[in-house]
């Protein structure tokens, strides 16, 4: 069975974080996985941000709550789900994400969770695995199952899952990751992307 693995922001939804920096006037918010590799290290630095301007997650959740996704890319899943199965592996967080999931037509998500204190402060966070990168396993799980993997993402913490999926690429990402990656295909819209997946699987 030929499964496809996606990154969320970036990739079919806009950056969560980077919309609420916008809203809150708040330019060290708009710091994510493109910039920083390390995620324990960016959420921490995420926290800290929030408590400083007395931001709690309600807050987070009205602006993502108007979010849309990004032009396409629902048409894209869609015509995914005519030929193989889609999952999106994201290091986003059900809390603040799951008005996005509806508008994507609730596609299959793995992600993480918030946690709250009763104040409704963000106070720390679950990763789904707790150890390391939460997608490569995943998709390493996946073909242990008999899948056929394709992996896509933007980010830093996207490239474990494309190069232990059977194919991948990259998808949106900047000069930076490109630079460090030559050898890790790039693609910049979803057209492209739907070809390299289409010939991946051997589908016309």
């Amino acid at each position: 069975m030929n499964l496809v693995c996606l990154d969320m922001e970036g990739v079919v939804a806009p950056e969560i974080w980077i919309e609420f920096a916008e809203a809150a006037g708040i330019p060290e918010l708009r710091l994510t996985t493109r910039d920083e590799p390390d995620y324990d290290k960016l959420m921490k630095y995420r926290i800290d941000i929030l408590r400083q301007h007395d931001l709690k997650l309600a807050q987070i959740q009205e602006v993502a709550g108007k979010l849309e996704p990004l032009p396409g890319a629902r048409e894209f899943l869609d015509e995914l789900r005519t030929f193989c199965q889609v999952v999106i592996l994201s290091d986003t967080f059900e809390e603040t994400a799951s008005g996005l999931f509806a508008k994507l037509g609730y596609p299959t998500v793995f992600c993480n969770n918030l946690i709250v204190n009763d104040e409704g402060y963000v106070v720390d966070y679950n990763m789904r695995i707790k150890e390391g990168n939460t997608k490569t396993p995943t998709v390493q799980a996946f073909m242990g199952v008999g899948m056929k993997v394709f992996a896509s993402g933007d980010s830093y913490n996207d490239l474990g899952m494309i190069q232990a999926a059977d194919h991948g690429c990259l998808f949106k990402t900047t000069d930076a990751i490109k630079a460090d990656l030559p050898h890790v295909t790039a693609v910049e819209s979803y057209d492209e992307l739907m070809a390299q997946i289409k010939e991946a699987f051997g589908v016309k």
